[in-house]
């Protein structure tokens, strides 16, 4: 049987969720209208490869269990000896696991920082599949079982290579987007690249959770080393183990309108620890919340899952055997993880790391966006500004104030400006964004202008840079480059030695869109710029509680 739920099955189009009561919050269109009515076991993010096994292959919410589940189980195995070990295998075959790229395209890994630590990347993907009866009576019609699953949440756990912040982004489930080719990796069915955009959520419907995360690092650039999902019946067998977690209302809520939309959430005014399907029901809320659209949902799942964090936190041991059995046995069978998280030591490794950073030090936040009729797309400066936060490791916090490395003068003397040939190159289209036009004789000319008069654009194919760089070839032409670097501010650490330049060569990057003088840096400062305060969140902060939409009260 395989992957119950998606091999095989032909996805249905986008939005088009049940028409049943708990339908009112699945993907339908209209997702953003307003008004009434979301450590590896080693430094480079390998594991050893892993098995699939049967059940469903879509598990939702796996954020609330990642940071405190392998520690559970491994208590639970040194405890009972000999039967722990066969125990131990038991848990092991509950973990379903899948490949964690099916794409075409892997991004670049990172650079370790100075003590040789890389940072981690962990997509986080909640399910929205009917495809089992516990999953159908907990949301959604009949018609939707045998559809494909959409990945209705999709959150990015980013943790620090010092391991002393983390940063959590979330990207709204309907965000337009080009898709990667993808190839299931059981039925080997082929899903081209698509066209035209469509929106992130059907990616997990064209091979399985491998082609999110391929989405992900095309959209983003940002090397992914794991995902967890789990389901809506794994939200709720998770939650009722936990014991519950507070959230907190502006006024009596119920999510449910006169057309039967809303997740049925029902919530008086102040803070209500949650669990079950009142979790469950709290995390599939848009209806009710602030301006009704998919970020408010997302806000609100950014608030339960830093509650959570305390929680685990203030409550972080177990002492009844039964209990502890209890939470092995639901956590194991809740998750859906790569490869390199298929046993019990590994989940408890990456445990270990995911606690380091205090909650003080934890950031959420939303991809920046603009709406697109009902839907959104990435903000391109400033979501490319985010995920280039992430790829340098920066906390969104601020907080991570790091000392700049002296730029270091070349002992090459560098020939007379108008004797240094520069050959200039466009290098500022991304993921998301079409080159600027123009800009390679933009720069060429501002060069010429500074009296390098043999500065030439390259009108071949724009390339895609992320920070502007100059390149040369040869030692002897290090004082050349250095010199062009300094007539337009672009700092000496971006000039670099290279064997695929035949000369200076000045690629302008996404970093330089605009004006003829190199922008400065703000670097960790870049991380306020970069976020939206109305959607971020800190990790410590108790005292926020979700708005409540107009017409979704009760008294």
């Amino acid at each position: 049987m395989g992957r119950s739920g998606v091999r095989g099955e032909r996805s249905r189009p986008s939005g088009q969720g049940g028409p049943t009561a708990h339908a009112g919050d699945r993907g339908g269109s209209g997702a953003h209208q307003r008004g009434p009515g979301g450590a590896p076991p080693g430094p480079d993010g390998r594991g050893s490869p892993g098995h699939r096994h049967k059940g469903t292959r879509t598990r939702r919410g796996g954020f609330r269990i990642m940071r405190w589940t392998a520690g559970t189980l491994a208590v639970l195995v040194l405890a009972t000896g000999g039967a722990g070990y066969l125990w131990y295998r038991h848990l092991n075959s509950n973990i379903k696991t899948d490949k964690l790229n099916i794409g075409e395209h892997r991004a670049a890994k990172p650079t370790p920082n100075a003590a040789g630590q890389f940072p981690l990347n962990i997509l986080l993907i909640g399910s929205d599949s009917r495809n089992s009866k516990e999953n159908l009576k907990l949301g959604g019609s009949k018609e939707s079982v045998g559809a494909a699953p959409l990945a209705d949440v999709q959150m990015l756990l980013h943790l620090s290579a010092d391991r002393t912040n983390m940063s959590v982004v979330s990207m709204p489930r309907d965000t337009l987007a080009r898709l990667p080719k993808c190839t299931d990796p059981e039925s080997g069915k082929v899903y081209d690249a698509t066209v035209t955009r469509q929106m992130v959520n059907t990616s997990l419907g064209r091979g399985g959770p491998g082609c999110t995360v391929a989405t992900w690092e095309e959209i983003t650039g940002i090397h992914i080393d794991h995902f967890m999902m789990v389901d809506f019946s794994g939200v709720v067998s998770m939650a009722d183990a936990v014991g519950g977690v507070p959230v907190c209302v502006s006024a009596n809520v119920y999510s449910r309108n006169s057309r039967g939309e809303g997740s049925g959430l029902k919530l008086r005014k102040g803070t209500t620890s949650v669990k079950g399907e009142q979790a469950l029901a709290w995390l599939r809320t848009r209806h009710g919340f602030e301006d009704g659209s998919d970020i408010a949902r997302a806000k609100a799942q950014h608030m339960y899952m830093s509650s959570m964090v305390r929680e685990l936190r203030k409550n972080a041991t177990f002492s009844h055997p039964n209990k502890l059995r209890t939470l092995a046995e639901k956590a194991t069978k809740a998750l859906h993880v790569d490869d390199g998280l298929d046993t019990v030591k590994k989940l408890y490794d990456l445990s270990n790391e995911l606690k380091k950073p205090e909650p003080d030090r934890i950031t959420m936040t939303t991809m920046p966006f603009v709406y697109v009729g009902a839907r959104v797309a990435p903000k391109a400066d400033d979501a490319d500004a985010l995920w280039r936060l992430i790829r340098d490791d920066v906390a969104l916090d601020g907080k991570d104030k790091k000392k700049k490395a002296k730029d270091e003068v070349s002992d090459d003397p560098a020939a007379p400006d108008g004797r240094i040939a520069v050959q200039v190159r466009n290098g500022t289209r991304t993921a998301t964004t079409t080159a600027v036009p123009g800009r390679a004789s933009q720069v060429a000319q501002a060069l010429v202008g500074k009296g390098f008069t043999e500065s030439v654009p390259d009108q071949s194919q724009s390339l895609t840079e992320e920070r502007t760089v100059l390149r040369y070839p040869s030692d002897d032409l290090e004082g050349d480059a250095q010199a062009v670097a300094t007539s337009l501010g672009i700092p000496l650490s971006s000039v670099k030695k290279a064997t695929d330049v035949s000369g200076v060569t000045l690629i302008v990057g996404a970093d330089w869109k605009t004006g003829n003088a190199y922008p400065k840096s703000g670097g960790d400062e870049d991380a306020g710029k970069a976020l939206d305060k109305e959607q971020t969140q800190n990790g410590a902060d108790a005292s926020t509680c979700m708005k409540v939409e107009p017409g979704y009260t009760w008294s």
